[in-house]
């Protein structure tokens, strides 16, 4: 199952006659995990707040780092909301909506009704009167039909990355509190070094679709690793 879903199940007018979204959910859901994938489209928006890096499996995916710890999202706060005035990655804002794949490889719209997000009535239904999909459906259509453009995307810049032999692992250190230290590892960044040796015709391709001001992005985001250890320093400060 992807990260968050449990009981992905098709959007059906049928299935979901008299269902709704529940109202302000918030983002609870995401409270224990310490990464999100991140889209290559997302990057120029996401470096301001986490760091991204990429995981260290075979099929590398890039990722907003939320936490320093396995099982911690330090954006969440206690009333489910999420830090204010910050991006909120796409992966997080499209639950619990979701493309599923169906006989053929057809893509389907489907929605989790494990995460107690289906609730019977309510202001925001699945479908109308009619039992024609509701704006809220369609939105999240066109919402996940963009993602999954974005992930394809993303895939190939990813698997560049990979031919070029660019990624190399590596891990981040935190002192909290200047008491606490974490340490945080399984993952991949690009080598500035290696990155700069590319061949010209190489960089210049790059450029052209977009991937040099994704790179640089990567990179950049690299100085929000203190910014996450002074919030885990504020939140231990609070909780005790």
């Amino acid at each position: 199952m992807p990260l968050f879903y449990t009981q992905p199940a098709p959007v059906d007018a049928n299935r979901h006659r008299g269902k709704s979204l529940r109202d302000n959910p918030g983002f609870g859901f995401s409270v224990r995990t310490n990464s999100v994938p991140v889209s290559g489209a997302e990057f120029a928006l996401a470096q301001r707040h986490y760091p991204i890096v990429f995981s260290g499996q075979d099929g590398a995916v890039p990722v907003a780092v939320l936490g320093l710890r396995a099982d911690e999202n330090l954006f969440v706060r206690r009333d489910g909301t999420w830090e204010p005035n910050l991006y909120i990655p796409a992966y997080v804002r499209r639950y619990p909506f979701v493309f599923i794949e169906a006989a053929g490889g057809q893509l389907i719209l489907a929605i989790d009704e494990g995460g107690g997000f289906v609730v019977d009535g309510g202001k925001l239904p699945l479908f109308d009167a009619e039992n024609k999909p509701t704006n809220l459906v369609n939105s999240a259509l066109q919402f996940c039909a963009a993602y999954q453009n974005n992930h394809k995307a993303t895939a190939e810049y990813v698997a560049a990355l990979q031919a070029n032999d660019v990624l190399v692992d590596n891990q981040a250190q935190a002192t909290i509190a200047g008491t606490e230290r974490l340490s945080l590892a399984g993952f991949k960044v690009v080598d500035e070094a290696r990155f700069n040796k590319l061949p010209a015709a190489t960089l210049e391709a790059w450029r052209e679709k977009g991937w040099l001001a994704w790179t640089y992005a990567h990179l950049l985001s690299f100085g929000c690793w203190n910014a996450l250890a002074n919030l885990a320093a504020e939140r231990k400060k609070a909780a005790a």
